[in-house]
């Protein structure tokens, strides 16, 4: 997964010098983009923003997600050379907008973007705040508890199981290959945005991930929206297990240190969530601003 981003790196270094002409070649064209197929059919898109997926049937593609309108641009072009069927189904794992601005480059190549009916309402809510409808592309088509369609050979069914990133996050799950697109449900070993304005709830988020490990067995592939540098963005249950601790482990510390009578500025000086040392690098004021304003009912 990050074999690219190794070699590039060591470009520069003197190490670069060994490299003979043609891989070095090789390396300065790869694109900033990658596409790692997990079956046949099913694949994912990397670049920048939240892991989208793809499905190829003889309906025609399906997406989860769509980063940025740039990005989005170099997958429908990658895709095309892939498969010649038409775009089928664009589904959005939530609202936010490293997932749902690339929507607009689907504008003129398909007629359903589906969401959960909180995640439209956000969507537009957003956009509405900040002066940008003219650069979305909405769902036309929600749901509320579950949805399901047979594509082709596969079944996909949706579910959404409470308030946690935000209150309009939800699990695609392509049944046949056993692959589930959890979205920012999970941050693979990064520390993740809890979007109070949204709904989110730390202690939701946790009961969320129950009910998904449960939903799903131990062959499940997940993929999910981001990860920590060094991590991948697929994994087994162990990875969703691994977040769910972390989330745990957030609350406690929180908890914990406002009980020793430690004020919100304090607690944010913290470098590592106790637990789970291995959620590193930028971002932990995220969760525990969240948490501290969770457990003291503020905001």
């Amino acid at each position: 997964m990050h074999r690219r981003i190794f070699l590039q790196n060591s470009l520069l270094t003197l190490g670069a010098l060994t490299l003979g002409k043609e891989q070095i070649v090789k390396v300065m064209i790869n694109e900033p983009w990658k596409i790692t197929m997990l079956t046949d059919n099913i694949g994912i898109f990397t670049e920048r923003g939240g892991t989208i997926a793809f499905h190829f049937s003889k309906e025609g593609i399906t997406v989860i997600d769509a980063q940025f309108p740039d990005t989005a641009q170099h997958l429908i072009d990658e895709l095309k050379k892939k498969n010649e069927q038409p775009f089928h189904l664009l589904i959005n794992t939530h609202h936010h907008g490293d997932h749902t601005a690339g929507n607009i480059a689907f504008k003129d190549l398909l007629n359903r973007v589906l969401a959960h009916e909180n995640s439209l309402a956000n969507q537009k809510r957003v956009a509405i705040a900040n002066k940008s409808e003219d650069k979305q592309l909405y769902p036309n088509q929600t749901f509320g508890g579950t949805w399901k369609e047979d594509i082709g050979k596969e079944k996909i069914a949706i579910n959404y199981f409470g308030a946690a990133h935000t209150n309009g996050d939800v699990i695609i799950h392509f049944n046949h290959a056993n692959i589930a697109h959890v979205g920012d449900l999970v941050f693979n070993r990064r520390h993740p945005f809890v979007d109070r304005s949204a709904g989110a709830n730390i202690q939701s988020w946790i009961k969320v991930l129950d009910s998904a490990i449960k939903k799903y067995d131990d062959k499940t592939l997940f993929v999910c929206g981001h990860s920590g540098s060094g991590y991948d963005v697929t994994g087994k249950k162990d990875m969703l297990l691994s977040f769910h601790d972390y989330l745990n482990n957030v609350l406690k510390f929180t908890n914990d240190e406002m009980k020793a009578g430690k004020t919100k500025e304090e607690i944010l000086k913290a470098t590592e969530i106790p637990g789970s040392p291995e959620w590193k690098g930028d971002g932990i004021e995220r969760p525990l601003t969240a948490a501290f304003e969770e457990l003291s009912n503020a905001g």
